[in-house]
């Protein structure tokens, strides 16, 4: 009888009938103001009243933005993601590892971001329990609500969450407010500022599931005809009263088909405990549930299915929470011979590491261009992401979860010290049911450690803690070339073939797992062939000797065939993938973003975009390089290349044929070519048919723009601009000023060209404006909107 009670009362929690959680989305209708690092007189006053907030729970002296009696009718209106280091201006006495934005210690005005927001509770909510979420905020914070201080976290990558239960006012407005200082870097890179990543305020009765508090480990046994599925629970009673808890929890297919059922033993919960819920179990000892379904659907690259667990919570015999929790069943080992395996299939990590800010809206990157970056990458055959060198966004894993790319999640610092391993647990806790992590991270070229008995130490430490929190997954440390830190991981990772001499190191590590954790992918910036250093641009390396290598030509390639060529290697990841803002070595101002991606700051593919896609895909791909726009070279000799998986290649120029060649696998081929504008016609062969052609041809001046729209479902869209001459090719050598102009209550959320020397403003002062200046670079534009409705854009005749 009780378990068809029970049944019965879970039928209607699906209903919504006693269903209690909501989860509500709170980037909307922030304000936003700069603040002051070096002067608290000029930061509002914060910290400086008579009594305040650092001395009493909430002062009637508060006068700061956390008081709700502040008026912020003066700042600006915005919506999350926020990165507020976007409007900043460029300047050369500027961070050189920050892009050059004016943030950071030298610019105490703008290195401090306040935000405000106000909101509403429900009278009858009283009684409910509130918590809020961030999922990143850069960096230093410090978090109110109702000039009560939450707290802060140090670190920008970390999601922090706080029960704001007792200071809300029931029935009328609530103000939460937060301060994040970006003064001092946590990276080498661009990282932005402010309230970067999504916010959430969740709602549930006071006994439910808690923060993060549902582990769900699920894998198919060896011939993969079933699987086993271990979920357990933490319950938070934050009541005031004992309660007896039970959970059921229901494994639901993507179809909605119940294909697994538990109900827990009844475990009382004190006021404010939190607990496993212990479970039915037949070994009796488990704190998972444990459950075995035939003939699962498999998580995988082609196929990355998602089940969905239902914890149903129950307390004192009444439904008062219903958690839904989305995972994969996926089988993933790392083998010493085999390298690595996803459902016992050896899979070649073809991967790219990347940092999370993307042009016209730094770190603050919406959910539609997180999705628009990963398939970019995807259409050169990429399967795997490194997050660089932070604890990535759950944004970006769900992604990652839905479009089938595996992950390496990595942590930001390295060491042994309370909080370092607390925000190592933090990840791990935060992240750890998303089916496309395959490795944890623990840190990455520790060069004052990597060869030291310490870093060894630190090391193994590290390893045991994230075993602990997470038994189910191996972990990773990268080096640049020192051998102690991997020493103690299940999976070495080196950074770059010729730094780390891993041959050598297998027989001397014969049981040693690895992956290459970083490789150079040698690019420059996009449509330059001739260095440009004084003005910041720099021609792809692959097309120069690298002499650390004797005098090897297109370096990618030196990566990419270790690991192809050896099935014990796992695989590797190029840095990077898209470029991005700061660290532009070895460039240095007027440049100010990397120019190491296949792809750049917007997205546009670069010529070794085509090496990979060669080397990845098994499409016939055939892609010549440079392009025939190269005014001022007339008569000189130019090396054209091909990167191609077809068995030969013939080129002509200009009609005349410089020969047909055998095409290496996995490297380039060169003719030399007297330049003269013309045409450029390449042939793939395979099988000694001809299979593919690619033209090359010398264009007129750019006439008009021709627009690839992406739009997401957030109501985000992206607007790929192509500048094109008057026979509708696009014009690789096209700089020209475009005026675009948006629709009626369209939001310009930035924009960018893949300049990698770009120093223009990213996006308009007044988010109500529906016009904005701005220019190609190279044949390419990018527009980012927001929008309910679907939007247009205006763009002008072009100027030159």
């Amino acid at each position: 009888m009780r378990k068809i009670i029970y049944l019965l009362l879970f039928i209607l929690s699906c209903n919504n009938a006693f269903a209690q959680r909501e989860r509500i989305n709170f980037d909307a209708d922030w304000r936003f103001h700069f603040g002051n690092a070096s002067d608290p007189a000029k930061d509002f006053g914060c910290g400086t009243e008579y009594f305040n907030y650092l001395t009493k729970a909430n002062s009637i002296h508060n006068e700061g933005p956390y008081s709700n009696k502040f008026d912020d009718s003066s700042w600006k209106a915005i919506d999350l993601p926020h990165d507020f280091v976007v409007d900043l201006p460029f300047a050369q006495e500027a961070s050189h590892s920050h892009g050059y934005k004016t943030v950071g210690y030298k610019y105490p005005e703008t290195s401090v971001g306040w935000y405000r927001k106000t909101f509403t509770v429900a009278k009858e909510d009283e009684g409910k329990h509130f918590e809020i979420l961030f999922d990143g905020i850069f960096r230093d914070s410090r978090v109110w609500v109702n000039g009560f201080y939450c707290g802060g976290e140090r670190s920008g990558y970390l999601s922090q969450h706080y029960d704001i239960t007792d200071y809300l006012n029931y029935g009328g407005e609530n103000v939460v407010c937060v301060r994040a200082d970006a003064t001092l870097e946590e990276g080498w890179f661009y990282e932005g500022g402010g309230i970067y990543r999504h916010t959430w305020l969740t709602k549930t009765n006071p006994v439910h599931v808690a923060q993060d508090g549902v582990t769900i480990i699920a894998r198919p046994n060896d011939d993969c005809t079933s699987a086993s599925i271990m979920v357990s629970t933490v319950v938070r009673n934050d009541s005031h009263e004992t309660a007896m808890c039970d959970v059921i929890t229901t494994i639901y297919d993507a179809e909605g088909n119940i294909v697994a059922k538990h109900e827990s033993f009844p475990r009382e919960l004190q006021p404010d405990e939190g607990a496993s819920v212990l479970p039915h179990n037949e070994f009796g000892i488990s704190r998972f549930f444990i459950n075995t379904i035939s003939n699962p659907h498999l998580w995988s690259l082609d196929s990355p299915y998602l089940y969905t667990a239902v914890s149903v919570v129950m307390a004192n015999g009444k439904v008062v929470d219903t958690h839904r929790e989305k995972f994969g069943i996926r089988d993933v080992k790392f083998s010493k011979n085999r390298g690595f395996l996803l459902n016992n299939k050896e899979v070649k990590l073809k991967g790219f590491n990347m940092h999370q800010d993307h042009a016209g809206v730094g770190a603050g990157i919406p959910d539609a261009v997180q999705v628009y970056r990963i398939k970019k990458l995807k259409e050169l055959g990429f399967n795997a992401y490194r997050a660089s060198h932070n604890p990535m966004s759950p944004a970006m894993l769900d992604v990652c979860d839905s479009l089938g790319v595996l992950v390496i999640d990595e942590n930001r610092l390295s060491g042994i010290s309370e909080y370092e391993i607390s925000s190592l647990e933090k990840m791990i806790k935060r992240d750890k049911n998303h089916p496309s992590i395959i490795l944890w991270s623990l840190g990455n070229e520790e060069w004052g450690i990597e060869w030291d008995k310490k870093g060894e130490k630190i090391a193994a430490t590290m390893t045991d803690y994230a075993h602990r929190f997470d038994p189910s997954r191996d972990v990773t440390f990268a080096t640049s070339s020192g051998p102690t830190v991997v020493v103690p991981v299940d999976v070495a990772g080196y950074n770059y073939v010729i730094q780390n001499p891993i041959d050598s190191l297998r027989t001397v590590y014969p049981e040693r797992k690895c992956a290459g954790t970083e490789e150079t992918t040698g690019c420059g910036a996009r449509g330059v062939y001739f260095d440009d250093h004084k003005n910041g641009f720099m021609q792809s390396m692959n097309r120069t000797p690298d002499e650390r290598d004797h005098g090897m030509m297109n370096r990618i390639q030196r990566g990419w065939n270790f690991y192809a060529t050896r099935p014990w290697a796992s695989g590797c990841f190029f840095w990077t993938g898209f470029d991005y803002r700061g660290e532009s070595n070895p460039m240095v101002y007027p440049a100010t973003n990397s120019q190491f991606g296949v792809l750049d700051y917007c997205g546009f593919p670069k010529d070794e975009a085509y090496y990979l896609k060669a080397a990845w895909t098994n499409e016939p791909v055939l892609h010549i390089l440079p392009h025939w726009n190269l005014k001022g070279h007339e008569g000189e000799e130019i090396a054209v290349w091909a990167y191609s998986n077809c068995d030969a290649v013939e080129l002509f120029v200009n009609g005349k044929s410089l020969g047909k060649k055998s095409m290496p696998k996995n490297e380039y081929l060169e003719w030399k070519a007297i330049y003269k504008p013309g045409r450029v016609v390449a042939v793939g062969y395979k099988n000694g048919k001809k299979v593919i052609t690619e033209t090359v041809e010398t264009t007129g001046d750019a006439v008009a723009a021709k627009t690839v729209v992406t739009r997401g479902e957030d109501g985000v869209t992206i607007y790929d601009i192509d500048l094109v001459d008057k026979k509708g090719r696009v014009v690789p050598d096209a700089c020209n000023a475009l005026d675009i102009e948006v629709s009626e209550g369209v939001e310009i959320l930035g924009w960018g060209n893949g300049d990698p020397t770009f120093k223009y403003t990213e996006r308009p002062v007044n988010r109500a404006d529906r016009k904005m200046h701005i220019c190609a670079f190279n044949g390419h534009a990018q527009v980012i909107v927001k929008s309910s409705d679907t939007p247009t854009l205006t763009i002008k005749p072009l100027n030159k």
